[in-house]
């Protein structure tokens, strides 16, 4: 780690089929203060060993240090860091040979700010991208030019319509976003629901999953 790529050296945990052997591969980016052994946990929800499911460890367990709706300078050089940090995971799948198409990210919390904000400035068509309890990073009336195309890319954003941390506004915009980067969208807002994971969403995650 150097102060000016604070997660240069981050950890990649695996689980499920080895990556070589995958037929599929999940990167999975977790949220402030948690591991990637916690999201990794979640695996065990999708039952599908063809896949391979990775997980980098962010340094001192947190990505970036402020809310993710300060102004994006406040957060470096952590955010860039951490950018290239879902970027390195994603080229070792695809240098394993599992296209683009055949890969989910997926975060929660922090870690689903992240794998949005990476998506958005990579479109492409990946096999699918989730939020959960997250949304694109930057202050209001941050510009959302980001090139590229999604071209029906599966995005789900799913989070509690009185999230603490992740404005209901913010989860809108985000989904708003992603359908005009050309992804096949769908955002749900939970009544009262805590900051976490639900069944529904494991559900819809779990469809996803078996469909590519």
């Amino acid at each position: 780690m150097t102060t000016a790529d604070p997660h240069a050296t981050a950890p990649l945990l695996t689980a499920g089929a080895p990556l070589r052997q995958a037929r599929s591969a999940m990167i999975m980016i977790h949220g402030r203060g948690a591991t990637a052994t916690n999201i990794l946990e979640l695996a065990a929800e999708f039952d599908q060993p063809e896949w391979a499911y990775l997980a980098p460890q962010a340094a001192g367990n947190t990505w970036y240090p402020s809310s993710f709706l300060t102004p994006l300078e406040r957060n470096e050089p952590h955010l860039s860091s951490a950018l290239a940090t879902v970027g390195r995971a994603v080229d070792q799948v695809l240098a394993a040979g599992i296209p683009a198409e055949r890969i989910v990210l997926l975060g929660f919390s922090q870690g689903a700010c992240l794998a949005l904000e990476w998506a958005a400035r990579n479109a492409q068509r990946f096999g699918g991208i989730v939020g959960l309890s997250g949304g694109l990073i930057g202050p209001a009336g941050t510009p959302r030019n980001y090139a590229g195309s999604l071209a029906g890319t599966p995005v789900f954003l799913g989070c509690s319509d009185v999230d603490q941390h992740i404005p209901a506004a913010r989860v809108r915009e985000s989904a708003a976003v992603f359908e005009q980067l050309g992804a096949a969208t769908t955002a749900r807002l939970y009544p009262g629901m805590g900051h976490t994971i639900n069944s529904d969403e494991l559900g819809f995650i779990q469809e996803l999953l078996r469909g590519i």
